[in-house]
């Protein structure tokens, strides 16, 4: 991290320049996509109205319980009784840390079928503009996609921009649970593309978890694109603030509280992502082992060990990624600390080679995948370090060995 020795008012003019760039760079490179917030309304809406449910004479709990008193209330209910709490507020339960998992998945295809009604009907809207329709028409298609058999959506929002996250393989028996956390410009209609597949929260999971399969074969595992957080958005201070990363990091460790079983988890966070990790870290459960970054503008500290945590933390960026370019500094509230794969932080830094840039980091067939997967798989053996000393392996002799071919 730069330090200055003069005077404090000295040091700000000198970090203006740099601080001009970090904006130059994200209205240039796809950070600053220009769309609009609306505030959540219908799942709020959907909680209070469970806030004064009841069944059979029963008051149900309070929603923001710990998760392990949810799934004993879950729990004690018959399957009829917890389809009958899925139907009656299903982005409540959707949405619900401590639901069981699959109940998680028929409440939040209910809300979305219903969130997919409400859109065919603004599509033919009068009183909306052409542009009004023609979105509605784009959030109705995103709709029938996350409803397609076979898709399990852990979490859902419709209002504003949107907010999902999707699990790939059977999260309630895994062994090893691997979380993907997006960048900025992360919302409902971005959250799977056709082209550039792989720059997108659905495409990084399934390249991620194909991979760990191929790396561990024997080993039971699920991914999860998480895109339950407001991400930044619009020409602003936002991306270079750590405000979005304080608000994703509380509800990303909600999800991580709740998850199921005993599974080792492994964070993988791309881009703001990384941000996003880093606030989170010294919250995260004992059961994260490892937090891997890639593309990252800074974790808002400035050594890894400031994370507070027990977690391997694991650096990449590939050699023509924009973001290192970005000053990796933190002055009143603006960047976000230090170089994550510079020597001073102090995470293991991993190769990247064939990242394809800033958004090809689960490219098939990448370095970057490979090392990725290696870790969600916990095959710390076979990475490939970035540097001659493969300091990235250090103090891994307890660890699984057993890797790819």
């Amino acid at each position: 991290m730069t330090s200055f020795d003069t005077s404090p008012r000295l040091d700000v003019w000198r970090a203006l320049p740099a601080l001009a760039v970090v904006f130059v760079m994200l209205a240039t490179t796809g950070w600053t996509a220009l769309r609009s917030h609306r505030e959540s309304t219908s799942l709020q809406a959907s909680l209070a109205a469970w806030e004064h449910g009841s069944i059979h004479g029963r008051r149900l709990p309070d929603p923001a319980a710990a998760p392990a008193r949810l799934a004993r209330f879950f729990t004690s209910l018959t399957p009829r009784e917890r389809d009958r709490l899925a139907h009656r507020y299903p982005l409540a339960v959707g949405n619900m840390n401590g639901a069981p998992a699959p109940l998680r998945y028929q409440a939040n295809r209910i809300a979305i079928d219903q969130a997919r009604r409400a859109e065919k009907k603004r599509m033919h809207d009068d009183r909306l503009s052409t542009a009004g329709q023609q979105d509605a028409g784009r959030r109705m298609d995103r709709y029938r996609s996350l409803l397609r058999p076979g898709r399990h959506i852990l979490a859902f929002d419709p209002e504003g921009s949107g907010r999902v996250a999707e699990v790939f393989g059977d999260l309630t028996t895994a062994q090893r649970v691997s979380v993907v956390v997006p960048g900025v410009d992360t919302d409902l209609l971005t959250f799977q593309r056709t082209y550039r597949r792989y720059s997108a929260p659905v495409g990084m999971a399934e390249a991620l978890y194909a991979a760990e399969q191929a790396a561990g074969p024997t080993i039971r595992t699920a991914v999860i694109a998480w895109a339950d957080y407001t991400s930044p958005d619009g020409l602003g201070v936002d991306a270079a603030t750590g405000l979005r990363a304080q608000e994703g990091a509380l509800r990303l460790n909600a999800l991580l509280r709740a998850l199921p079983g005993r599974s080792t988890v492994s964070m993988f966070c791309h881009s703001y992502g990384s941000v996003v990790c880093g606030v989170a870290a010294p919250g995260m459960p004992r059961r994260v082992a490892d937090i891997a970054v890639a593309a990252s503008p800074g974790m808002r500290v400035t050594r890894a060990a400031h994370l507070r945590t027990k977690a391997r933390v694991w650096a990449m960026r590939d050699a023509t990624d924009w973001v290192q370019d970005v000053p990796y500094l933190e002055l009143g509230g603006l960047g976000h600390g230090a170089d994550p794969v510079s020597s001073a932080f102090g995470a293991r830094v991993l190769s990247a080679r064939d990242a394809r840039g800033h958004g090809g980091y689960f490219e098939p067939g990448t370095d970057s995948l490979r090392n990725l997967a290696d870790i969600g798989v916990g095959a710390y053996g076979a990475v490939t370090c970035a540097r001659q000393d493969e300091a990235c392996r250090s103090g891994l002799s307890g660890a699984t060995t057993a890797g790819r071919a």
